[in-house]
């Protein structure tokens, strides 16, 4: 199927898959994938590394200027790296995951992840997922979807991908991170998270995988007249 040049933004709460149905939309019709989140979690290990954020979520306004210096960008497995070190594994850790909202938050770091991510999107043909990519980051994209699931069943997905990296969290401890995460990112008051106005909502709690992308291709093909 042959897809026009176009920008699919995904966004959605966490722990909604985004992520692996976005990367799995790009490979079947040969976009490139940008994880927008995977940006904000560099910029939160960055900033725990320099200590310039503390235990209570204080960010130091150094941060801004440090920013400056920072070699984010994406290698060409996709996965994260911070100069020539891949981190992909770092920044989906709990301690990372536990301070990212707040750093989201803060504006400049907000332009400053912007300002990479229209570089990624030039050229078009690309699938990002995030918070705010069809609403702030690419308002004009073709497509946007907006993901959301229940909180039981977004905590467990969570769970389950920390258990699987060798981790021992805590069901409730994850439970209570979602939904700080959710309050964080719906009251935020730069690019809160919204649904978009001409959003396509997909609410993936009683869908497999394979019926989300069956789901994701049917809605191309109506959208743009592909048969």
């Amino acid at each position: 199927m042959k897809v026009p040049d176009i920008i699919i933004a995904i966004d959605g709460f966490s722990s909604t898959g985004k992520s692996s149905l976005a990367k799995k939309v790009a490979a079947k019709f040969g976009f490139l994938y940008l994880d927008s989140g995977a940006l904000y979690r560099g910029v939160t290990l960055f900033a725990q590394e320099e200590s310039l954020i503390n235990r209570v979520n204080m960010v130091n306004p150094a941060l801004k200027e440090a920013l400056k210096g920072l070699d984010l960008h994406f290698g060409p497995d996709g996965k994260l790296c911070m100069g020539p070190r891949c981190i992909e594994q770092q920044i989906r850790s709990m301690e990372v995951s536990g301070q990212v909202s707040p750093i989201a938050a803060v504006p400049y770091v907000r332009e400053w992840v912007d300002e990479k991510l229209h570089e990624f999107g030039r050229k078009g043909r690309i699938v990002m997922d995030g918070r705010d990519i069809g609403t702030a980051v690419f308002p004009d994209a073709q497509l946007k979807i907006f993901m959301t699931a229940s909180e039981q069943v977004r905590a467990q997905r969570r769970y389950d991908e920390l258990v699987a990296k060798g981790e021992s969290p805590l069901l409730e401890e994850v439970v209570q991170n979602l939904r700080e995460r959710d309050y964080i990112d719906s009251h935020r008051e730069t690019a809160p998270l919204r649904r978009a106005e001409d959003a396509f909502e997909l609410d993936n709690s009683d869908m497999t995988f394979e019926e989300e992308l069956a789901w994701v291709q049917g809605l191309i093909q109506g959208k743009f007249g592909i048969l």
